[in-house]
């Protein structure tokens, strides 16, 4: 796939003339295999595949397992090493034996643990099919089609979406560090090694990339890489930026070197072109061979949109695949560019109106921390805005509110404030999702930090919620302004001792939500910041906690604790629900919000990510963005009244 300049810097002008080959064409390359492909890793990663299938399927009610007897006997043939394991026993005791019809009549049998809102934790060495050793996931999809619901064209999409994760997945399998490795890493480098949405059966599918695409700029390729730049003019391009950059000159002068900037105006100047006429951004250089040339082709041709060489700065692909850290310069901006790929549920776009409302987003929520002494001196929360966007407007696209919405999404950049330099001396920053990773001898990262904090299990579990809860739970209550804090928008700040210190937040203009009731506090507001928004019933709003925090980190963090701390997942729930009465004892002037929001309810409705690909959309074109699926309620463990209170 070609760059949108060569690494010499020649710019790929549209109609320059072809240069003369030096000598013959070269042949096709060699074909290669990568090294993970082999029956080993894919027996390992096909297992633990198959038991993150199984249970995630029952915790949303698609299969229906059943108890069966003596699971000790029929299931526990041989000691198995699983992940969240610390000794390669198998299932703590109070597990039992579950199974599942399959289409032919087939008996799938497994030993799986139930869990705080429903969960299941599946023992991927006991899953057996008529009493021999399973690990198939894909075999498994064709064996229960019929039970799963799936039509012809779910299914055929569903198996490439799962072979490419598991392909991911040996990938990752293959070159696995160490707990102990993995706490040495820093921030940028440990998302390369994180194993994806853990809720999400399908969590790297990526549709659209090729493997050598997934090998250059998926997380678990770990390759720094330049990004080509380009010049839109004004008549297609808009800017937006926060106070402090209110102008591009503003971000440019952050962004780009002096002499790289000049050399962006040269091109410009060198084909008559007036660079004040234009806004320059970096492009996703798949984005650019894939997708922009061919749809931008007439804004190409008539120099509306002028290819540029890369900026010259190294920058490392993030979990949400779509986002760069600048390792090079860490000073400078993380980048989110779109990218018209099929991933976890959604194109990974970027909406038009949303990018260019981000950088008001910031301002409005950066001056509710700042204006409130709690978020700005107790909690110290860090916000990570994005505090600059460039959005491209496509001529036809953007005119037509019926077409698939992956058409609106093609072109822009936002520029987020970078992670490094907001933390203190000593500090460091890790995803909240690598606190739920186990390595390759099941051992978690989190026992790892809480072994070097010298802190007792209880302790630090304590420290992690008093550092993650207080800030949302004071947007929520307080301000009617709820974050989506799963573990990739979520980020632990550790101290030197790697004690858990305070919380960093991002992705607001896509995951922050408010509630549907006005509040005296939304007065202020300002009406594009309210235009953009999504909003919620206030009844529903506390269900992004729940569901991005508790059940989408949490379910999994308390089991591990159990095995490795041994804290017990009742001690866990109680330390969460204590750290929620703790900000509720703090300002009871908002008791009238804590019922309003209520956190502490019996049930809460069931948010199902996997339905979605499964029944809700599939893989049907739609002119907006899917949601996830609600169905039927689970019991909430906040809820239960501990003693010790």
């Amino acid at each position: 796939m070609p760059d949108v300049a060569d690494p010499a810097g020649s710019i790929a002008t549209p109609g320059a003339p072809a240069t003369e080959a030096a000598e013959a064409p070269a042949g096709p390359a060699p074909l290669f295999a990568p090294p993970e492909l082999n029956p080993a890793v894919w027996e390992r990663v096909a297992g633990r595949l198959l038991a993150k299938t199984l249970g995630e399927f029952a915790y949303e009610e698609i299969i229906e397992p059943v108890p069966v007897a003596e699971p000790a006997t029929e299931l526990a043939t041989e000691p198995v090493t699983r992940p969240g394991s610390a000794d390669g026993s198998g299932p703590r005791p109070g597990s039992g034996g579950y199974a599942v019809t399959l289409d032919a009549g087939e008996t799938l049998t497994f030993r799986a643990e139930r869990a705080a809102y429903g969960h299941w934790r599946v023992d991927p060495g006991s899953v057996r099919c008529d009493g021999r050793p399973f690990t198939d996931p894909l075999r498994f999809l064709l064996l229960a089609r019929r039970l799963l619901g799936l039509d012809g064209t779910t299914l055929g999409h569903l198996v490439r979406e799962l072979t490419t994760t598991l392909a991911a997945d040996a990938k990752l399998d293959h070159t696995a560090l160490s707990a102990a490795e993995l706490a040495g890493l820093g921030y940028a480098e440990l998302e390369g090694h994180q194993t994806g949405h853990p809720w999400i059966v399908l969590n790297k599918g990526r549709a659209g990339f090729s493997a050598t695409d997934a090998d250059r700029w998926a997380p678990e390729g770990r390759t720094p890489a330049t990004l080509p730049w380009i010049a839109v003019s004004t008549t297609l391009a808009t800017y937006r930026g926060v106070a402090s950059l209110a102008t591009p000159d503003q971000l440019y002068a952050l962004e780009l070197d002096d002499a790289v900037r000049a050399r962006f105006d040269t091109v410009l100047r060198d084909r008559g072109l007036d660079p004040a006429g234009y806004l320059y951004l970096p492009v996703h250089p798949w984005q650019w061979d894939e997708v922009l040339i061919q749809l931008y082709a007439p804004a190409i041709a008539r120099g509306a949109i002028v290819p540029l060489p890369t900026d010259g700065d190294l920058r490392l692909p993030q979990q949400s695949i779509r986002t760069f850290l600048n390792v090079r310069r860490p000073d400078r901006h993380t980048v989110k560019l779109p990218l018209s790929i099929l991933n976890t549920l959604v194109w990974r776009g970027l909406p038009t109106e949303r990018t260019l409302a981000a950088p008001a987003v910031t301002a409005w929520m950066h001056g509710v921390r700042d204006a409130d002494p709690f978020l700005r001196d107790e909690c110290r929360v860090i916000l990570l805005g994005e505090v600059a966007s460039v959005t491209v407007e496509h001529p036809l696209y953007d005119h037509l509110p019926e077409v698939p919405y992956q058409y609106k999404e093609l072109l822009g950049t936002i520029w987020r404030e970078p992670l490094q330099t907001r933390l203190a001396p000593g500090e460091r920053a890790r995803t909240l999702a690598s606190l739920i990773h186990t390595d390759p001898r099941g051992r978690a990262f989190t026992a790892e930090l809480v072994e070097r904090s010298g802190l007792a299990p209880q302790e630090w579990l304590c420290r992690l919620f008093s550092a993650l809860l207080p800030a949302l739970l004071h947007f929520l209550y307080r301000y009617g302004t709820v974050f989506s804090p799963h573990g990739e928008n979520a980020i632990v700040v550790f101290d030197d001792r790697d004690v858990p210190v305070r919380l960093a937040m991002k992705d607001f203009v896509d995951d922050v939500n408010l509630s549907a009731r006005p509040l005296p506090e939304h007065d202020a507001m300002p009406a594009d910041v309210k235009a953009t928004l999504l909003t919620e019933e206030p009844a529903f709003l506390p269900q992004f906690i729940h569901s991005g925090l508790f059940i989408g980190v949490f379910r999994y963090l308390a089991p591990l604790c159990a095995d490795q701390l041994g804290v017990p997942e009742d001690v866990f729930w109680s330390l969460v629900r204590a750290e929620i009465l703790r900000y509720q004892a703090r300002f009871p002037e908002l008791k009238e919000r804590f019922e309003t929001f209520d956190l502490l309810t019996p049930r809460i409705e069931r948010l199902c990510l996997n339905r979605n690909r499964l029944h809700l959309d599939g893989y049907r074109d739609r002119s907006d963005r899917p949601h996830a699926a609600v169905h039927g309620t689970v019991p909430n463990p906040l809820a239960v009244v501990r003693t010790s209170e």
